[in-house]
């Protein structure tokens, strides 16, 4: 028997959404009021050249961390959304996938950020007919057995809804602790290219997982981010393009996004 989320995957790559001339694609922003370089960044790249776009797309973890839409009474988290509704005015269509440290990210952030959700993962046809499959690019890490478990449980309606449920000073505690303990590993593994190869795969997605993919999606182009380690990847079913993540807080700023147009995927940097 098919689950629900099964059945919407499927539903998703058979049903794509379509898009026309300029297709911006960014993720793992975590924007977050402490790393308040970055939040201006990002602003001065929707006021500037996400105006040059039919369509932006972002692929999960735009916020550090997201335990409801509570948080929109937060003044910058209503900031944000303020602006990615002014982009929308302007005539940039703004899509948005939840990545894994904002998919409590609801309707009433939706509504006031006037975005549409998109499944994970979901295809994109452009007008000349390519096929393009998007995802978060979580999901794919699958030989990691102990974060698979985590989203499994994480990702069910009625735990969602007794996290919900509690304070939220409560979920922000859990959210903080959760945040510092991401950042522990991901010191601990910055370092991948000493590691051995099946540590390394550990935070980085599946080939299997991949491939599948791109054979489900009938397509030969996958974007993705989560994994922080931008780059073009030719794998055997087709090309995989892995965002960068932005962090203009720090002596080294990074920050870019894949854009598409005619038919053709070439990398921007951010400004500073």
């Amino acid at each position: 028997m098919i689950d629900a989320a099964h059945a919407a995957q499927a539903s998703a790559l058979k049903t794509p959404v379509r898009v026309s001339g300029p297709v911006f694609f960014i993720s793992d922003l975590h924007l977050t009021a402490s790393m308040p370089a970055t939040a201006a960044a990002f602003e001065r790249f929707l006021r500037t050249r996400a105006r040059e776009a039919s369509t932006l797309v972002i692929l999960g973890d735009f916020f550090e961390y997201w335990v409801g839409d509570e948080e929109l009474g937060d003044p910058f988290h209503q900031h944000i959304a303020n602006l990615l509704a002014e982009l929308s005015a302007a005539g940039t269509r703004v899509l948005f996938m939840h990545g894994n440290r904002d998919f409590l990210l609801g309707k009433h952030f939706l509504m006031a950020a006037q975005a549409t959700l998109l499944p994970d993962p979901t295809v994109l046809e452009a007008d000349d007919g390519q096929r393009i499959v998007l995802a978060h690019g979580d999901a794919l890490c699958t030989r990691d057995t102990a974060y698979m478990r985590f989203r499994h449980w994480t990702r069910k309606r009625w735990v969602q809804r007794i996290f919900l449920a509690m304070p939220l000073r409560w979920r922000l505690k859990v959210a903080q602790k959760m945040r510092a303990e991401s950042e522990a590993g991901r010191a601990v593994s910055a370092n991948v290219a000493g590691e051995p190869r099946a540590a390394a795969m550990m935070g980085d997605v599946a080939p299997e997982a991949v491939d599948a993919l791109l054979k489900a999606s009938n397509s030969s182009t996958l974007i993705h981010g989560h994994t922080h380690r931008p780059q073009l990847h030719h794998e055997p079913s087709g090309d995989r393009w892995v965002l960068s993540d932005w962090d203009f807080d720090q002596a080294q700023p990074r920050g870019s996004f894949l854009k598409l147009q005619d038919g053709a995927l070439t990398v921007e940097q951010v400004a500073a």
